[in-house]
């Protein structure tokens, strides 16, 4: 059951939820900056909360992506590193551990000890793939002895981030993080995740880290940042270890096609893991300078070959990291400009528009959060509700109440009249 033409965009705004700001009077980023489109959105629209796993429960990307696709990140979801890899072409084989990985800055100890002083290196924007090289090159060589036959291969992302696979013939045991999540902390040594099982998975991970800070600390890129007073990237910390999930196609679960513009490589891995449609847009870095507008544009030509089409700005959730309120405010900005350029080219008689977040990740906090996410969803087949403003608490007064993550895909397929009947 296909309504011929009908289209649908989710456009999720990374990290978009905050809690209230003190400077701002109380109002949240996203209440206290102007956001005429996405208001426009809300009074077209029918508007809710959404809570992308459950209420108060903290969601990752990966696991927010997951549920808002559909698919039940309690039994799909097995490590945030296979996602990542995949996003930066690699090929997750079964057996292999991946792991998400940082550039950082670390300083040493007179014991030795290495603290770290900022994971993402100053947000490192260039040098990444020479030093990858000369990683992979120093494990190349060590892999017999040090690294216990293990072979490790580092692929740089988007700025400070970057892939982490181990291979070998025989069986692996998914190591613990050894990235401390957070400045000033030690590095952490890695575990076997589970008590009791074999340690030599985590024990050749250690000997690289070690490894990767030799290779790093004395690398050219990184006295040529030191010159320039720019911090090094001098070790790489991985963390989040997973092993190649086992996903149905987008296609087959849902009955339709679909597309991902997206600007991290960790959404992107999830939709080749789906196959899905991966299209990049032109400038679209991730970062603050990302640009937005080649973002939107990209997303309404990918509508013209897939049927669902989900679009992720990754700035919002860069400053809510950095706890910066009014970057934030620079950010939903952003956002909102995306939505009127969306708005002033679609036909929303043959169009679904959702827009909402995938978590909260508060100025105050510095990391994702619990709080729901507002929603709205305008378009064909939608009945408007009384809310005329975008926002936290503007958005709670709507028809949808709170939803789930995974309730998206079926309020979307039942608009677009794609949804198999329940029962009799």
């Amino acid at each position: 059951m296909d309504e011929s033409g009908i289209r649908a965009l989710i456009f999720i705004g990374d990290g978009l939820g905050d809690r209230p700001v003190a400077e701002f009077g109380g109002l949240t980023p996203l209440e206290y900056q102007s956001t005429p489109n996405l208001d426009q959105i809300a009074k077209r629209g029918e508007c809710g909360l959404m809570d992308p796993i459950a209420p108060g429960r903290r969601a990752g990307s990966d696991t927010a992506h997951i549920s808002i696709l559909g698919y039940d990140p309690f039994v799909s979801y097995t490590g945030r590193g296979p996602l990542e890899a995949m996003g930066v072409g690699m090929t997750v084989q079964r057996g292999d551990l991946a792991f998400r990985c940082n550039f950082a800055t670390v300083k040493p100890r007179a014991d030795g000890t290495l603290i770290v002083v900022d994971r993402r290196a100053g947000r490192i924007a260039e040098g990444t793939a020479q030093l990858a090289a000369a990683v992979n090159e120093a494990a190349a060589r060590e892999k017999a002895s040090r690294l216990k036959g293990i072979e490790f291969v580092l692929k740089e992302s988007v700025e400070h981030r970057a892939a982490l696979l181990m291979h070998t013939e025989g069986a692996q045991t998914p190591c613990t993080d050894v990235d401390p999540h957070d400045e000033g902390k030690a590095i952490w040594t890695s575990r076997p995740e589970e008590p009791g099982a074999s340690a030599e998975s985590a024990e050749a991970l250690n000997e690289w880290v070690r490894l990767t800070y030799e290779v790093l600390k004395d690398h050219p890129v990184n006295q040529a940042r030191v010159a320039a007073k720019k911090k090094p990237a001098n070790i790489v910390l991985p963390r989040g270890c997973g092993v190649a999930p086992h996903l149905r196609p987008f296609a087959e679960a849902h009955g339709t096609t679909g597309a991902l513009v997206v600007e991290v490589a960790l959404i992107k891995g999830l939709g080749r893991y789906l196959e899905m449609q991966i299209i990049d847009a032109p400038g679209a870095t991730g970062g603050y300078d990302t640009d937005h507008i080649s973002l939107a544009k990209t997303a309404l030509q990918a509508l013209e070959e897939a049927q669902i089409v989900l679009c992720n700005l990754k700035c919002p959730d860069l400053a809510g990291h950095d706890g910066l309120a009014e970057k934030k405010c620079e950010t939903v900005a952003k956002l909102d400009e995306c939505a009127g350029v969306i708005l002033g080219a679609v036909d929303l008689d043959k169009t679904v528009l959702v827009f909402t977040g995938d978590h909260s990740t508060p100025v105050s906090v510095r990391d994702h959060s619990g709080d729901p996410l507002p929603l709205a969803i305008a378009g064909h087949g939608v009945r408007s509700d009384e809310v005329t403003r975008y926002g936290e608490r503007p958005c709670a007064h709507g028809n949808l109440g709170r939803v789930r993550g995974h309730d998206i895909m079926p309020l979307v397929t039942n608009l677009l009249g794609i949804q198999e009947k329940f029962g009799a």
